[in-house]
């Protein structure tokens, strides 16, 4: 039978990809923490799409699934920006670009994605109050945690870990990405900032 609970972290440490440990408070684990709390996160607004809630995303009025498939291909990648930032460093030769090492085409491909999807509907020039439904308000959620996760890593990179300069990049657009999808699911009527 299968254990959840080993005990090797009763000590503060945890335990990184390829072998080793470091302490549970360094900023590298409360970054790890950030993109495993971002895929959760992510995962609320892909249930409520594929709950049958209504969101206007792509060309339609009701785009739930194809949102819904684009956040798990999203939730996937952020597993990718966790292995590479989890790496013992003395093993990171062995990481698979796109598996568990982040590249510039992942990079790029958020950009692609951006850019087509501010193409279809502009953002407004004011801050938005989310919340005008589940999936939108969950979309800026993730987007919060992921700019944490990124300060996170900028804190462990200043710290001296290594830290994969595509991993930085991909997690800067990723948090922009996940605004302008907030913005797609929130709708046209989403209420700013001031009146």
């Amino acid at each position: 039978m299968a254990t959840i609970s080993t005990g090797t972290g009763d000590d503060g440490t945890t335990g990184l990809f390829l072998g080793g440990r470091v302490s549970k408070a360094e900023s590298q684990v409360e970054a790890a923490g950030d993109l495993d709390e971002t895929v959760a996160v992510l995962g609320v607004a892909r249930a409520a799409c594929a709950g049958g809630a209504t969101v206007p995303f792509g060309d339609t009025d009701d785009g739930g699934a194809e949102l819904a498939s684009l956040l798990l291909r999203l939730q996937r990648e952020l597993f990718v920006c966790g292995a590479d930032l989890s790496t013992n460093p003395f093993h990171r030769d062995r990481l698979v670009p796109g598996t568990s090492l982040v590249t510039s085409q992942m990079v790029a491909d958020l950009e692609a994605l951006m850019a087509d999807l501010v193409e279809r509907r502009p953002l407004r020039p004011v801050f938005i109050v989310p919340g005008s439904n589940p999936v939108g308000a969950s979309l800026d959620h993730a987007r919060t945690v992921a700019r944490r996760a990124e300060r996170h890593v900028v804190a462990a990179r200043a710290s001296g870990v290594e830290v994969n300069p595509q991993l930085s990049t991909y997690l800067n657009r990723f948090s922009d990405l996940l605004f302008v999808l907030a913005r797609h699911a929130g709708g046209p009527d989403e209420p700013a900032s001031h009146d």
